[in-house]
């Protein structure tokens, strides 16, 4: 996904009508964190994302996190340091692969790239499925 490139305030009234089609209770932390994933065009960490919004608490943060996932707003991934990364959850971007650039950190959605579900034992059920190709990207090659 590439960063958003219109002005903060469309940015921002964006979030705010993704908040508001989840049905959720629209909160300015709600849409300012939703506004930083789309801005960001990649997945960032807590770290990351809490950096550009001072005035939201560290517990609050992950609060608005986990309910952004449970709505399909953004998705979680889990970054090569076992912490979690989120990115902007987009339609019909459900089970997609995931690039890792080994010297920059950067993590991001191959959104065409599509993941199958796997073929498991009988009995085994499939609820996630994550692929991460690990490389180098373009700005550090």
């Amino acid at each position: 996904m590439r960063p958003l490139s219109m002005p903060r305030r469309e940015v921002i009234e964006a979030a705010g009508e993704r908040v508001r089609g989840s049905g959720g209770r629209v909160t300015a932390a709600r849409v300012r964190v939703l506004g930083r994933l789309l801005e960001a065009g990649r997945a960032l960490s807590h770290h990351e994302i809490g950096a550009g919004l001072r005035d939201v608490d560290r517990v609050t943060l992950y609060r608005i996190l986990d309910w952004l996932v449970r709505n399909g707003l953004a998705h979680r991934i889990a970054g090569p340091d076992r912490a979690w990364r989120y990115s902007i959850a987009l339609q019909g971007h459900d089970e997609h692969a995931h690039f890792h650039c080994g010297r920059c950190g950067r993590l991001l959605c191959l959104g065409d790239v599509s993941v199958g579900q796997p073929s498991l034992p009988r009995g085994y059920r499939s609820e996630r499925v994550e692929v991460t190709v690990t490389g180098c990207c373009a700005d550090c090659r």
